[in-house]
């Protein structure tokens, strides 16, 4: 954990080079590759600037934009060579699934991984190598990380400090990380047997 925890902020603390610019920044790499999400910046932004309403508002439009543009470079991304790195691999099975996924669960389905933890990289690289609708994929992904990350402004910019000892003491509640652990093992497991039958799904042929 330790590990994690000094790799994380190093990784952090590299991105400040950046300046005014560093969330932007670090939103942006996020929703393209790099692993860090860019609440860790953006929260104790949110705490610094409890108060001020404009100043909040503008780190919201930033790292939601941020994430979005991003997200156009990995539909790129996945639309030129996606499907190339798919076959190199051997992983050809995968491109059915996806093209099927995209094709029921498009718009809704970016929309929600905007909005939820689940990686937006992930479904930006998809999207391209699905070749989704583009309009549809920036609506739902602006709508989501908009949500998303508005929720979290609104919350900090109201109870600040409070907000984040609340969120704190859940993670440091072992009944309640354990719960959550379970529940993610769980959805996993499920989630796997949904992408394996995927492609054999009957709308797909």
């Amino acid at each position: 954990m330790e590990l994690f925890v000094s790799w994380k902020e190093t990784i952090l603390d590299w991105f400040e080079i950046f300046g005014p610019a560093s969330l932007f920044v670090l939103s942006f790499t996020e929703a393209i590759i790099q692993p860090v999400p860019p609440d860790l910046m953006y929260l104790p932004m949110l705490i610094n600037a409890a108060g001020s309403t404009p100043t909040i508002i503008w780190l919201w439009l930033v790292v939601t934009i941020a994430s979005v543009l991003g997200s156009l470079v990995g539909y790129w991304l996945g639309q030129k060579w996606g499907r190339s790195l798919f076959e190199k691999f051997g992983q050809t099975h995968h491109i059915s699934k996806l093209e099927n996924l995209f094709e029921k669960y498009g718009t809704l389905g970016v929309f929600i991984a905007a909005f939820s933890p689940i990686p937006y990289k992930v479904f930006g690289w998809f999207a391209g190598m699905g070749e989704m609708e583009k309009k549809s994929f920036v609506i739902a992904g602006l709508f989501g990380r908009a949500l998303r990350f508005g929720l979290e402004a609104l919350v900090i910019g109201i109870y600040g400090q409070q907000a984040i000892d609340a969120i704190m003491w859940l993670l440091d509640n072992e009944i309640l990380l354990g719960i959550a652990l379970i529940g993610l093992f769980v959805g996993g497991f499920f989630a796997w047997r949904w992408w394996k039958e995927l492609a054999s799904d009957p709308q797909s042929s």
